[in-house]
């Protein structure tokens, strides 16, 4: 039953040390007579008045129409998008081309040397060798 006084009196310690404390004041919302109506200073700039406020979201609703500087700046951010992405595609296409030519020329290669060795392998000395059918380089 010890720690249960002991969790009681830290916890009344708590709220009193932050009842008493001056940010708990500062935080506090001011009750000051027309503050909400009519800010001052640099609250005057944040805040706007209602009937502003719902114009400027009935202006700016999902079907308001749109400056002709908004479309602009839309389209060129979607032709710039494009152009990346049609970039991006030729250097796919060009690497996988590259590629391609690459094992191509390899397995060309390799299939002459096959061909070339089966010739050396196969040749008795006794006839000439078949020229006709040998790839020229």
């Amino acid at each position: 039953m010890s720690w249960t006084y002991a969790t009681l009196l830290a916890l009344l310690a708590v709220l009193l040390a932050l009842s008493l404390s001056p940010e708990a004041d500062s935080a506090a919302v001011p009750g000051g007579k027309g503050s909400a109506k009519d800010p001052q200073g640099p609250m005057k700039r944040i805040f706007m008045k209602e009937s502003d406020a719902s114009n400027f979201f009935r202006k700016r609703s999902r079907r308001g129409a749109k400056s002709q500087d908004e479309i602009n700046a839309e389209q060129r951010q979607v032709l710039a998008a494009d152009e990346r992405r049609r970039e991006f595609h030729e250097e796919k296409r060009n690497e996988f081309e590259n590629y391609a030519e690459e094992d191509n020329d390899e397995q060309n290669e390799r299939t002459r040397e096959s061909t070339e060795q089966w010739r050396e392998f196969h040749y008795d000395g006794m006839h000439p060798p078949q020229e006709y059918n040998r790839h020229t380089i």
